[in-house]
Formats: structure tokens, C-alpha cells, sequence
């Protein structure tokens, strides 16, 4: 296994898009083509379910390594704290599938108020979960991406824009005697002029 913190990184951002693709395919209540139905979220909490093994599997085999190199640790805390938001995720998708069953069970009694309010009800429940699958699966890209963002390098252009910075500058201590003249003569003409 290549254990650069480039090939590192690229896994670590891998697997964020991997959350983002799976926020992609959240259901949307009230979207004609998104809307919840129970294959889509059965299917979806499968692949959550292999999402965590992927995420087991990438601690494993880094874990396993006897010889680590010094960003390992922090990459294996990155894949194992991204199982948590991964799970959430799939749990609210087992809420919205209840709920969604419920719904298909009480279709014929829709009619009745009492089977009205509790199907609104359900419809709101949904909603939320739907809600925190989202949320859980935007955290767990986002910190995934920061963790890639830790374990590489800093490009090339990075340090070229360090290096153009002002604060990678010499104090005016340490310039050039001409330049400080420079100044001071311009001041003192202005002084002069008024």
C-alpha cells in the first residue's frame, strides 16, 4: 500500500466525495424525481452500510502497517471518526423507511382524521431525518476534506504565495539604506510643499 500523505490525502477526498455523492442522492419530499420511496432508501442505506466498511477497511489496513509513517495516525483518526456521521446518516435513513412504511400502511384510512394527524405527523418525522442524513453526511465531507487538507504537503503554490506575502518580507530594519532614504526624502518634499 502507498503511504505517501499525497496518496493519503487523495483517499481521504475520495471518500468525502463519496459522502457528497451520497447527499446527492438523498430523497427530497415534494421533488417529483427525488421524492422518498422505500426501494431508494433501502438501497441507499445498503450503500451507507458499505460506506462503513470501506471506512473500517481503510483504518484496518493503515492500523495493521507495522511500519507507519508519521501522518498515519492522523489519517486513521480521520477514516474512523468519518464512521460515526456515516452511521447517523443511515440510522435517519431506517427512520424515514418506518415512516414510509407506516404511510403505506395507513393509505386507505388517509381519510380519517385521526390517521390524517398521524400521517402528518410521519411526514414531519421524515422530513427531519432527511434533515439530519443531510447535515451528517455534509460533516463528515467537510472533515474528511480538512483532514486531506492536513495530511499533504502544501503545493508549490502555496509556498510561491507565502513567499510573495508581506509578512514573509524583510523588516524595514533590513532594506536596502537607499530605499529608507528614499522614503524619508519623499516625506520630507511633501513636508516641504505645504
Amino acid at each position: 500500500m502507498d503511504k505517501t500523505p499525497i496518496s493519503d490525502a487523495l483517499a481521504l477526498r475520495a471518500t468525502a466525495s463519496a459522502f457528497d455523492a451520497q447527499r446527492g442522492k438523498l430523497p427530497v419530499p415534494g421533488n417529483p424525481h427525488r421524492s422518498p420511496d422505500a426501494v431508494a432508501v433501502a438501497r441507499q442505506i445498503s450503500e451507507l452500510g458499505k460506506l462503513i466498511t470501506d471506512l473500517g477497511d481503510e483504518v484496518l489496513f493503515r492500523a495493521a502497517d507495522q511500519d507507519q509513517a508519521p501522518h498515519t495516525a492522523r489519517v486513521i483518526t480521520s477514516f474512523a471518526a468519518a464512521v460515526e456521521p456515516v452511521g447517523e446518516a443511515a440510522s435517519a435513513l431506517g427512520a424515514v423507511a418506518h415512516q414510509l412504511a407506516f404511510l403505506n400502511q395507513t393509505e386507505r384510512l388517509r381519510d380519517q382524521p385521526d390517521a390524517r394527524d398521524a400521517r402528518e405527523a410521519a411526514v414531519r418525522v421524515m422530513e427531519e431525518a432527511l434533515a439530519t442524513a443531510d447535515a451528517a453526511l455534509h460533516d463528515g465531507a467537510n472533515s474528511l476534506h480538512a483532514a486531506s487538507a492536513t495530511v499533504s504537503a502544501p503545493s508549490v503554490r502555496l509556498h510561491a504565495a507565502r513567499s510573495r506575502s508581506t509578512t514573509a518580507t524583510p523588516a524595514m530594519g533590513q532594506l536596502p539604506p537607499g530605499v529608507t532614504t528614499a522614503v524619508a526624502s519623499s516625506s520630507e518634499r511633501i513636508a516641504r510643499g505645504r
